[in-house]
């Protein structure tokens, strides 16, 4: 099996008009904090909010008019769901989607909002591939995988040649990998048109399974991610074998990395990524030498995320950056105390957004309290200057 630069061509064409073409910026703001040039192509502008809708769309178009009135089955994490769903709507293709439990709800609610039938079923992703391949034996369905599919190879390769199209001085793209249909299509488009382009990817550290695939060793894959969009256990057999010799190299990342390049993207550039959409910036940012002036191209794959999860991704980073920060004061059980500690806090422009008293920990005396005082502060600097003048006064600080 292949996918050739002729078949990602014959899918732009297949798809023109009804995918949009999404636009490929310099961020002048993210090049100036990492020392590369960046620029990001960003396909959390599509209609369902990620990349997904070229492979899918593509794929469709491409059944015969009996496997569109049997319709088609996939499992899917959410994206190639919303994207089947959706494109399944408009050509009269009814869809079933099986996805795992813990799929964000923004991804459950947007599939179900485009007409898809959604099963839930299993803990992961390759559960939720054993159930609807047994719904398509069951209900003659066509499976259509999210990865492993050439004519979805293809479609997801047109990314790569729009954003050597529209950025053509780019050394290289950074392209997320969970099954490997993004990354295979897109480096063969990419490398048609500029042969000496480099290719990396970015997995998640807790489903790294690209990497453990070229190493020859069985994929160590559990546990809970933000970027659940590339938590894939097993790479596709279809899009490793295309895309393993056009890969210079992979960076695997930590879940801080990812929350960080979220962060950035809504902070910075004012868009919203997912975890995985968030992964080339991720890897940047982790090996920011690795790239320091050269010019990067980064997939930003989608913006589905929960607006819990954002909330929480963007708080957590003001903790790491000491912006949100807990001081932990042991003193006297003793009308004034929290005033004369908030007088300190507030003399010196710390904004206190919580305080929770504890009286009943064993190792605060009778007479006494122990009080987490939550304060917004300017930077790590500012935290450490409130925590030094409190210390100044006399309060046994705990925890700063």
């Amino acid at each position: 099996m292949t996918v050739t630069i002729d078949d990602i061509r014959a899918a732009q064409q297949r798809i023109a008009g009804q995918v949009d073409r999404t636009p490929v910026r310099h961020s002048r703001r993210l090049s100036q904090l990492t020392g590369a040039e960046i620029w990001i192509k960003f396909d959390n502008l599509h209609f369902t909010g990620s990349f997904k809708e070229r492979g899918a769309l593509n794929r469709l178009l491409q059944l015969t008019s009996d496997e569109k009135k049997r319709g088609v089955v996939a499992a899917s994490a959410g994206n190639h769901a919303q994207a089947l769903a959706y494109h399944g709507g408009r050509l009269g293709v009814p869809v079933t989607i099986v996805m795992p439990e813990g799929t964000p709800f923004v991804k459950v609610d947007g599939t179900r909002a485009h007409g898809a039938n959604v099963v839930i079923h299993g803990l992961d992703f390759s559960a939720s591939t054993e159930e609807a391949k047994r719904l398509q034996a069951e209900h003659g369905y066509v499976f259509v995988s999210a990865f492993d599919d050439e004519g979805i190879v293809a479609g997801q390769g047109v990314c790569g040649l729009e954003f050597v199209e529209d950025a053509p001085d780019l050394d290289a793209l950074i392209i997320p990998i969970g099954g490997g249909g993004l990354i295979a299509g897109s480096a063969i488009a990419a490398k048609a048109l500029k042969p000496d382009i480099k290719i990396f990817g970015v997995e998640a550290a807790r489903y790294p399974s690209f990497t453990a695939r070229r190493r020859g060793e069985p994929a160590k894959c559990s546990g809970q991610t933000i970027a659940e969009g590339i938590a894939i256990k097993a790479v596709g057999e279809i899009p490793f074998a295309l895309a393993d010799v056009l890969i210079d190299e992979v960076f695997v990342c930590e879940e801080a990395d990812f929350e960080k390049g979220v962060a950035l993207l809504a902070t910075l550039e004012k868009t919203v990524a997912e975890g995985a959409g968030a992964g080339g910036l991720a890897a940047i940012l982790a090996n920011p030498e690795r790239f320091k002036g050269m010019k990067v191209g980064i997939e930003l794959t989608g913006g589905n995320i929960d607006a819990r999860m954002l909330a929480v991704v963007l708080n957590r980073e003001m903790v790491r950056e000491k912006r949100l920060i807990v001081y932990r004061i042991l003193g006297d059980d003793r009308p004034g105390m929290l005033s004369a500690m908030a007088a300190v806090i507030g003399g010196l422009g710390g904004n206190i957004i919580d305080v929770v008293h504890n009286r009943l920990a064993l190792d605060v005396p009778a007479k006494g309290a122990e009080f987490d005082i939550m304060v917004e502060t300017r930077d790590a600097r500012h935290a450490e200057e409130i925590g030094a003048a409190l210390k100044d006064q006399g309060y046994e600080l705990r925890m700063g």
